[in-house]
C-alpha cells in the first residue's frame, strides 16, 4: 500500500475531527518570524541612513534651501527669497572663476605627480625589502599629519626672506630671492607640494595592497617569456591596476576640489584668508569662505557650495566615461 511523507511545514490537523482549529500562539509565532525576516536587514542599516539624513542630506538640502534666499550671518532668522540670483550673481563674479581656474591648476599640478610618485613607491616596497613594515609606516607619517601642522612647517620653507628653499638654492646657483607665496606660478607649486608630501604615502599604500592582490603566475609566465621588470611593470602591473588608478583618480580630484588648509595657511593672515594679494591661488573653498564667513552672505556662500558640487559631478562624469572606455580598450 503506498503511504505518502509529510513535508516539512505542513499543517496536520490535531485529532478530533475535521473541525478543529489550527493552534493561535503557532500562527502568531510564524507571523513574527515572517515579520523578523523581512524587516531585520532594514533594521540593520536603518542606522547609516540616519546618520547620512542627519548630517549629509539634510545639510544638502538646507544649503540648497539658503542657496534660494537672501541670508546674512548677523540675522539668520530672516531670509528672503530671490530665486537663482546667487547663482547669478556669482557667475557673473570674475573672481569665482579665476577661484575655478586656480582650482583646477592646483588639482592637475598635484595629483598627477602624486599618483606618479606613489606608483613608483608602491612598485619598490612590493619587493622584498627588509623592515618593509618601517618603511611602510614611514611613507603614510605625513598623511596622519594635520594640514595646519604641514602648512605651517611649508610656509617657512617657501618663505621669500630667509626660507628654506630659497637657502638651498643659493648653493646651487639659482635665483634665491624667489617671492614664493606672491608669485602667480611658484605660489600654485608651493600649494601642490604641501599636497603631494601629504597624500603620496597614503595612495601609494593603496596601490601597494592592489599589487599584492595580482596573481604571482602572470609575473611568472611574463617572466618565462623573457620579459624585463620593466616590461612585466608596464604589461602585467598597471593593467591589473587600472580600477585602483581611476579609484585614486577620483579620490584626488575630489580633494582637490576642497583644498582648503593649505593655500588659507601658506602665508596666512589676510592674504592667505584672500588667497593672495592677487587671488593668484585662491581656490573655490576660500571663495566660499569669504562670501561665508568674512562677508557674511550665506546666499551667495550657498551657492559656491551648489557649484562645487555641479563640478564634481561632472568630474565624476568624465572620469566614468574615460573609466568605461579603458575596461573596453582593454577588453
Amino acid at each position: 500500500m503506498a503511504t505518502t511523507t509529510p513535508t516539512r511545514g505542513a499543517y496536520t490537523p490535531p485529532p478530533g475531527g475535521s473541525g478543529a482549529t489550527p493552534d493561535k500562539r503557532a500562527t502568531w509565532r510564524s507571523r513574527l518570524w515572517r515579520f523578523d525576516d523581512v524587516a531585520s536587514p532594514y533594521a540593520y542599516i536603518a542606522p547609516f541612513f540616519l546618520v547620512f539624513g542627519a548630517f549629509g542630506l539634510y545639510p544638502l538640502l538646507y544649503t540648497g534651501w539658503i542657496a534660494l534666499h537672501r541670508v546674512e550671518m548677523t540675522s539668520l532668522s530672516q531670509s528672503e527669497w530671490v530665486g537663482f540670483d546667487n547663482f547669478t550673481k556669482i557667475l557673473q563674479d570674475s573672481e569665482f572663476w579665476t577661484a575655478v581656474a586656480n582650482t583646477f591648476v592646483i588639482g592637475v599640478i598635484s595629483t598627477v605627480p602624486q599618483l606618479l610618485v606613489a606608483l613608483g613607491l608602491a612598485h619598490l616596497l612590493n619587493y622584498k625589502l627588509r623592515a618593509s613594515t618601517f618603511w611602510r609606516t614611514v611613507i603614510l607619517t605625513p598623511y596622519a599629519t594635520s594640514v595646519a601642522t604641514a602648512a605651517l612647517v611649508f610656509a617657512l620653507v617657501f618663505r621669500a626672506d630667509g626660507g628654506i628653499l630659497n637657502w638651498v638654492l643659493h648653493f646651487f646657483g639659482a635665483p634665491s630671492d624667489t617671492d614664493w607665496g606672491n608669485g602667480d606660478w611658484t605660489s600654485k607649486i608651493a600649494i601642490s607640494v604641501i599636497v603631494i608630501w601629504r597624500w603620496t604615502g597614503y595612495n601609494a599604500l593603496i596601490y601597494l595592497a592592489a599589487m599584492q592582490a595580482v596573481p604571482s603566475d602572470l609575473y611568472e609566465a611574463a617572466s618565462i617569456d623573457g620579459a624585463t621588470r620593466w616590461q612585466q611593470f608596464r604589461k602585467v602591473t598597471i593593467p591589473s591596476l587600472r580600477p585602483t588608478i581611476l579609484f585614486t583618480i577620483v579620490i584626488s580630484t575630489i580633494g582637490s576640489m576642497q583644498l582648503f588648509g593649505e593655500p588659507l595657511l601658506l602665508q596666512g593672515g589676510t592674504l592667505g584668508s584672500v588667497g593672495g594679494s592677487d587671488h593668484q591661488y585662491e581656490t573655490l573653498s576660500i571663495y566660499l569662505y569669504n562670501y561665508g564667513w568674512k562677508l557674511g552672505h550665506l546666499g551667495p556662500a550657498a551657492a559656491v557650495a551648489w557649484a562645487m558640487l555641479v563640478l564634481l559631478l561632472l568630474i565624476a562624469l568624465i572620469n566614468w566615461i574615460v573609466g568605461r572606455f579603458v575596461r573596453k580598450s582593454a577588453a
